[in-house]
């Protein structure tokens, strides 16, 4: 089972809004121990909501926190200081998302951890990194992108284009996660702990290979719009239909553009998917003929063609798809936000996650008293 491959392993969480929280819960997903320390004015997730932008009681809370135990600590006080001294020592890993020095002021700098425990897997969270000019600069998921380079080369040809979800905020949590496990890994070699500094801006750099590497090498600079997998082929497009819905065709392979350009009568556009990018004279009439039918004619008459088409899925229909279906990760019952959770992406010896417990709160004896065993 996917709660067998931590379980007996306890983890702190001192992080706040959606990237701690949600590398802890695929951490809690894998059977650890997760208690998540919180000041006594709550994580601000508990009261923003990211859809409409007020602040309200806010379900995105409980649907990242599931899976955990909350407890209350003042870490301005002596009590919630000592509590957490306890705490620490009976951690295998803490993840935290202070602003580099926040957690020295607190008196519990990385030195001060790992002399309360040695074997600690410490992994900060941040937005540019613990070093450099930028440590302390705020930021938010749009400008990482923006740092990067990603966003120069997302969008139309006339602007970049912000994704969704918030692309550093997740993928920053896999990389913590993917840190903390290597360095749990290594710790029963060793026996030591790790410290581990994690940025936002930097995960995103991460995937910039494919971009630098062409833009500082030949000097080929990728451009929105204009290459293949950016919105400059027309085999590897998004289109509108008839009804106002959009589809997608990601043919890049000879044949499945030929299975494509065969299905819908056109030969004579299987020679042309050599033409030079961008291909807009191409994608023009790839677009029209697009718009000639609607979303579910065009599903009726692609969805058994061997080309790399799928229609644009609306939230709404993304439970009742028939793969999503079959493979149990969309669980709607009663729970964290509004009864939907959507289950770590894994299906272990042929069974997928149980379904999350709702977050809890204890109380400080609590959660020592169930550390302490």
């Amino acid at each position: 089972m996917l709660t067998d491959f931590l379980c007996g392993h306890r983890i702190l969480d001192l992080s706040q809004f959606l990237p701690g929280p949600a590398a802890t819960q695929m951490l809690a997903d894998m059977g650890a121990d997760v208690l998540k320390v919180e000041p006594p004015a709550g994580d601000p997730m508990r009261h923003f909501n990211p859809m409409s932008g007020r602040t309200e009681p806010s379900p995105f809370y409980e649907i990242v926190n599931a899976g955990k135990s909350v407890v209350v600590l003042d870490l301005k006080t002596a009590e919630g200081k000592a509590a957490l001294e306890t705490l620490i020592g009976m951690a295998d890993g803490l993840l935290e998302s202070y602003r580099p020095g926040v957690l020295d002021r607190l008196g519990f700098g990385h030195e001060r951890l790992m002399t309360l425990n040695p074997r600690l897997v410490h992994c900060a969270l941040s937005g540019f990194g613990q070093t450099g000019p930028y440590r302390l600069t705020a930021g938010h998921d749009l400008n990482y992108v923006a740092m990067t380079g990603a966003l120069s080369v997302s969008g139309t040809q006339e602007a970049p284009v912000m994704t969704w979800p918030p692309i550093a905020d997740h993928a920053s949590a896999m990389q913590a996660v993917m840190a903390m496990l290597g360095a749990l890994v290594a710790r029963h070699r060793t026996g030591k702990g790790a410290f581990i500094d994690v940025s936002l801006a930097e995960t995103i750099l991460g995937w910039q290979g494919w971009g630098l590497g062409a833009a500082l090498g030949d000097g080929t600079v990728p451009v929105r719009g204009e290459n293949v997998l950016n919105g400059g082929a027309a085999y590897y497009q998004v289109y509108g239909t008839a009804d106002g819905r959009f589809v997608t065709l990601g043919a890049i392979e000879e044949k499945f553009w030929a299975n494509f350009c065969v299905a819908v009568g056109r030969h004579d556009w299987i020679a042309r998917q050599r033409d030079a990018l961008p291909q807009a004279e191409l994608i023009a009439e790839v677009a029209a003929l697009f718009k000639a039918r609607t979303r579910t004619e065009w599903d009726e008459l692609l969805s058994s063609v061997d080309c790399c088409y799928h229609a644009v899925m609306a939230y709404a229909e993304v439970p009742s798809h028939p793969q999503v279906a079959a493979r149990g990760l969309v669980r709607q019952e009663d729970g964290a936000g509004g009864g939907t959770q959507v289950l770590f992406p894994a299906i272990v010896d042929g069974e997928p996650p149980a379904a999350r417990p709702p977050v809890r709160e204890v109380d400080v004896e609590a959660a020592l008293e169930a550390w302490a065993h």
